[in-house]
């Protein structure tokens, strides 16, 4: 393959330097669009009515990475836990909102700092005109949520299914109806689970729009199949500028979406947090168990903020290079590995002790970065 000449970090320039310019709004304290960093939201998977339940797994999700998150709400019970989930959240929170618009406003009134709703079943004009005035009046953004699944009955007639050209058809009648009533607080997402679907969806809007956009692949899967449809689509969107917040859409646990988000945007140049971890496919040279040693290293280190390269490399070939790039990493041998920190081999140790070297290596790295900070 030819080279382009152009180093990592040039690319990772052109792709910030490619961002659309949206408009910015805030959820809460977090900026979004205008130029603002890409943020990474989840969503929980508590019975929002357990008030306890869901402060707690908001916590685990903020530990994790998450900048915003999103709680359903799905009923009045909900609605009534939702004022004490959010006082006691360290994150800006989404009250999330379909079918009972009267929710939306009350949720806007127990201090939710934005509102999800979704056009499609929210009950037409009146009642998304009742949710903009209770955004309005305590202050919060609204995101108009898109869905393949949820279309209005009239575009998918018209345009013979969800179809991208039908999610932008559903945004735009959305967008001129915000603008009619003068709130431009908003931001807009045009999600299906078909990834080219959900990505030509969002280039087409964002040629006509300068709205903020949150994208996503929705309903993309378990952990493999949605990491890699969600790094496929929203990969090709932030490389073209699109995209100004995000959320991966799992089955699982939430903390794994906001793990593959910022995976995302690391892979990019967008944004940093936490290790990035380097680790060989493994082949008949390898005299270690490098599979098991690469995935404790990185459970160990996954809570880990500072953005450290570790490298968890099998033999001779490429070991050696990779791990003297990294800031920490291990050249296995047989039974055996070299211990590398900032390019200097430190010290070589017995294949059972090299998780322990690695982690502590890391970990007092991470110490002096934050003493020097």
């Amino acid at each position: 393959m030819e080279s382009t000449g152009r180093s990592p970090l040039a690319y990772s320039n052109a792709v910030m330097e490619k961002r659309k310019k949206t408009r910015r709004i805030f959820v809460g304290s977090v900026p979004v669009g205008g130029g603002a960093p890409v943020s990474v939201q989840s969503m929980t998977t508590t019975d929002t009515r357990d008030a306890r339940a869901t402060i707690g797994q908001i916590r685990s999700l903020a530990r994790a990475g998450c900048e915003i998150v999103r709680v359903a709400v799905p009923d009045e019970a909900a609605a009534r836990a939702f004022r004490k989930i959010r006082s006691a959240s360290p994150i800006p929170v989404i009250a999330d909102i379909h079918f009972n618009h009267r929710l939306a406003v009350a949720c806007a009134e127990a201090g939710a700092d934005a509102l999800r709703i979704n056009p499609g079943n929210i009950g037409g004009e009146a009642n998304t005109l009742a949710v903009l005035r209770a955004a309005r009046a305590n202050g919060a953004t609204v995101r108009i949520g898109v869905n393949a699944g949820s279309l209005e009955k009239d575009l998918l007639h018209k345009h013979g299914g969800p179809t991208a050209d039908a999610l932008v058809a559903s945004a735009a009648r959305w967008v001129r109806f915000c603008e009619k009533a003068r709130f431009r607080k908003v931001k807009f997402s045009l999600k299906a689970s078909d990834v080219v679907t959900t990505v030509q969806a969002y280039r087409k809007f964002s040629r006509r729009f300068d709205y903020p956009l949150h994208i996503g692949v929705t309903e993309a899967g378990t952990l493999v199949s949605g990491a890699v449809k969600s790094a496929v689509g929203l990969g090709i969107l932030l490389s073209e500028g699109i995209g100004d917040t995000l959320r991966v859409s799992l089955t699982g646990p939430p903390e794994e979406e906001v793990r593959v988000g910022w995976q995302i945007l690391k892979s990019l140049g967008l944004r940093e947090r936490g290790p990035d971890f380097i680790s060989c496919p493994t082949c008949g040279r390898v005299s270690i168990d490098v599979v098991g040693i690469a995935h404790e290293v990185e459970r160990r280190l996954s809570g880990l903020s500072a953005t450290l390269k570790v490298a968890v490399m099998g033999c001779a070939v490429n070991g050696p290079g990779e791990a003297r790039e990294a800031d920490v990493g291990v050249a296995g041998g047989r039974g055996e590995g070299l211990i590398f920190v900032r390019g200097e081999v430190v010290k070589k140790v017995k294949e059972k002790d090299i998780v322990a070297e690695l982690v502590r290596a890391a970990e007092r790295l991470a110490a002096i970065g934050r003493k020097r900070n």
